[in-house]
């Protein structure tokens, strides 16, 4: 690609939960039209998910392909549920990058659990820690450097399908999901005014390690048969998204491609939502 092909020469990224799945893709996908990246992760379990954790290795990696393709990136390793350091990493690496431009708060866990099996091990908490307060902690990281800073940006906040239906089955998930969208459209309501658009992109199934069905979601359909209603989908090709559809919807929303788009809850769901 041409650099005058690309979207986003000169601007700086943060990225949470930057080691794999969605979020490296986010991070070589802006890398590739331009973007200077920041790219956090927590590396370590939070969470009582069947999927194991990220690690120091994987951001590693993240660093490694981003370098290759020529990028910048500064990374570490923060955990989006303390405001206080993490306010400090984005601040730090803004100052060294040259600012932020773009923020992407992607940090999420998904445990499957229903109400009535929730028990000592109940996600509740961790759920809501990391997807909801780290989406807030991350606003409030960014958005006053953007503002300082006096030349706009685009927030993202990746919500869910989750975020605009129910789900049964990921309780806790989909609250945290649903508060993601409120979230954004109040920040959008605050931040328009210093032109810092805030939106949100709503995944479906996706093909990472997140984005799998553990044996408890599997038992979960098989006992409830009218649960099945809430899995179907239009678009049956792909199946199940990649990462780099995801990142294709971020690009747009993070690039001048959106400039007059905000407080938006962009699915990007095979249209899950609407059946």
């Amino acid at each position: 690609m041409s650099s005058s092909a690309r979207l986003l020469d000169g601007k700086v990224a943060v990225i949470t939960g930057a080691a794999r799945g969605q979020g490296r893709s986010h991070a070589l996908t802006l890398a590739r039209h331009g973007a200077s990246i920041l790219a956090l992760d927590v590396c370590r379990r939070v969470s009582s998910a069947s999927y194991e954790p990220a690690t120091s290795a994987d951001l590693e990696q993240t660093a490694h392909l981003v370098q290759e393709l020529g990028g910048r990136i500064i990374t570490g390793e923060v955990d989006v549920r303390d405001q206080q350091a993490l306010a400090d990493v984005v601040r730090s690496g803004a100052q060294t990058l040259g600012g932020l431009d773009i923020a992407i708060a992607n940090a999420g866990v998904n445990v499957w659990t229903s109400l009535l099996d929730a028990d000592e091990d109940d996600p509740w908490d961790d759920t809501i820690g990391t997807n909801l307060t780290g989406a807030y902690n991350t606003l409030r990281a960014v958005a006053p450097i953007m503002v300082d800073g006096g030349r706009g940006g685009s927030i993202i906040l990746t919500s869910s399908a989750g975020g605009l239906k129910a789900i049964p089955g990921m309780i806790a998930y989909a609250a945290s999901k649903f508060g993601v969208t409120g979230l954004m459209r109040a920040a959008a309501l605050e931040l328009g005014q210093y032109n810092i658009r805030v939106n949100t992109v709503h995944p479906w199934a996706v093909d990472t390690p997140m984005g799998g069905m553990p044996a408890y979601g599997e038992k979960l359909l098989a006992d409830n048969p009218s649960y099945a209603d809430s899995f179907k989908q239009i678009l049956h090709d792909p199946e199940v998204a990649s990462a780099q559809d995801i990142s294709d919807a971020v690009l747009f929303l993070a690039s001048p491609m959106s400039r007059t788009i905000t407080g938006v809850a962009l699915p990007v769901d095979q249209g899950n939502t609407i059946v």
